[in-house]
Formats: structure tokens, sequence, C-alpha cells
């Protein structure tokens, strides 16, 4: 097994380990994230970028209060915010250390990363460290999603079953076809359109796969043209839930639809498996991907 492999296999227990800090009343996730009804902009870069988008959608459909995501490097300035939640795995990643110097004695904020002491632990006025869900690896899978339980918990969300999920997307096969698809499509809706993103960077990420993501009504007006035999649409999210017809449109283009039906998160770990597979099929090194490094540190 590779180290991704490793990793990826131990995201059931890290987020068993997520809920049980976001219960404690004394802990620091009570009180360094979001409280109810505060104004909220979540940053990030790659990965934690679509675990912003994912979270904010949550937040906010959720009646916790308004709640943005942006690019660490594409924050509006002047907009007013009770606080700002950076997510940030090395706690090193330049944009978002810069956002926070520029914020600090203005907006209340709040770094979550896996690496205690690191840089971001400076400017950040809160710190929740996620240190038991930490990677050697470049391609992030378990660190971004074991941050989103830990942060769907804090808004009362019931994951109890949720490792059981993701266990058993570890041990059942992937599915017929995806090996030899030669290009992926990730649909999602609300907070399920993150997770698709975050797929198809994985895919792209560590095995150079051509995907794209889309949130699923915008799929029918065009992206569906790419879809035909011998090509991918997965759609996170319970089957039921899809837009009617979008099933019958994908059959009548040739195209594979995967539909798994569990918590999308769970889902996610399925693609996080097939990534690495494929990037193996391919003769590529799922530990090292081409031109990544596992921070973005600028000159």
């Amino acid at each position: 097994m590779s180290q991704t492999d490793i990793e990826i296999a131990t995201q059931p227990d890290c987020w068993r380990q997520a809920v049980a800090l976001a219960r404690r009343p004394d802990g620091p996730v009570s009180t360094s994230l979001p409280r109810h009804g505060e104004r909220v902009a979540v940053v990030g870069c790659g990965t934690s970028w679509f675990i912003a988008q994912a979270y904010a959608a949550l937040r906010e459909s959720g009646g916790h209060g308004e709640t943005d995501a942006f690019p660490a490097s594409e924050m509006p300035g002047g907009r007013a915010y009770d606080r700002v939640v950076a997510l940030t795995r090395s706690g090193t990643t330049t944009e978002v250390l810069e956002l926070l110097g520029r914020l600090r004695g203005h907006t209340r904020t709040t770094a979550v990363t896996a690496v205690p002491q690191s840089p971001v632990t400076g400017p950040a006025d809160a710190v929740v460290v996620l240190d038991f869900a930490d990677e050697t690896s470049v391609v992030q899978t378990r660190f971004a999603s074991t941050e989103l339980v830990l942060l769907r918990a804090h808004l009362g969300e019931d994951l109890e079953q949720l490792p059981q999920q993701g266990r058993a997307a570890l041990d059942e096969p992937l599915p017929a076809g995806v090996l030899e698809a030669e290009q992926f499509t990730f649909l999602g809706q609300g907070w399920a359109y993150g997770i698709a993103q975050e797929a198809a960077l994985k895919m792209r990420e560590a095995a150079g796969a051509w995907t794209e993501a889309y949130p699923v009504m915008e799929y029918r007006h065009g992206p569906i043209s790419v879809t035909a035999p011998g090509r991918v649409a997965w759609w996170f999210g319970d089957p039921a839930a899809m837009p009617p017809g979008l099933a019958d449109e994908i059959a009548r283009t040739g195209g594979q639809l995967v539909a798994l039906g569990r918590d999308p998160l769970a889902d996610l770990v399925v693609v996080h498996r097939l990534a690495s597979a494929l990037a193996s099929a391919r003769g590529l090194d799922p530990d090292n991907p081409r031109h990544l490094t596992r921070s973005v540190i600028l000159a």
C-alpha cells in the first residue's frame, strides 16, 4: 500500500475522533468555531477552499448564520464579518498567512490546521488543531474529510453512522467500469457541490485524470455534452434526490451514471480509492504527484 492508501483507510477512525472533539463542552471547538448567528467567511486554498464551500453551504442552509466561502487569495476587502475561519492543513500556506495578517486586530479569526505551532498559530486569534488527522502525503484525503466532520458536528449534525459508512466505502469493490473510464464529471447539490469539486481535484492531482465538477442543475446547461460512452457522471447524494429526468438524460448520452447514495463524505472515500488505483494503473506514484508539493509557499 502507498502512504496515500494508508491515510485513506484511516478516515473512519479520524472521523470518530473529530466527533468526540466537537462534543467536548470545554474543548477548543466550542470556544473557537463560529457561534450561532455570527456572520462568517471561510477561506482556504485548493482542497481547503472546497471544504470551505461545503461548510459554508451547510452552515447557512442550517440557519446558523450568513456564511461565505472564498479562496484565501480572493477574499474581497471591505466586507464586515464577525469571524473569518481559515482552513489550512500545513499552517504554512502563503495566501492564508497574508490574509490573517491583514485581518489581525480588525476581525476575529480562527485557524483549523493539522500542525501544532505552525506559522498560522501566530496571526490567528484562535486555533483548532487536528494533529491526529495530519498526513505526510501531498494529496489531502483524511485531513480534509476530518475537518469537515468536525465542522459538521459543531453545527449539531448527527454523524454517529458516518464512520460505519466510511468503512463500507473502504471495503466494497470500486464501481464496475470506472477504472477504464476516460473522463469523470462529478455532480452535487448544496453542500455536496463542494465535495464534487474536491473529488475532481483528487482525481486530477493523484492520477492526472480528465475531470470536471458542476452543480447538478448547471450540468444540464452545456457540460452534459462531454458525457459519452466510456465516460462517467458521478452523483454525490441520495439517488432519489437527483433531479427528475437526469438519469435518463445521462443514459441517452451513453455515459455511465454512478450514484452510490451514502453521505457524500463517505462516497468521497470511494473517489479517493479510485484516484489512487487509477494513478497506479497509469504508472504514476500517488505519493509523489506531478508538479505538486504538500504546501504552497510563495517566495
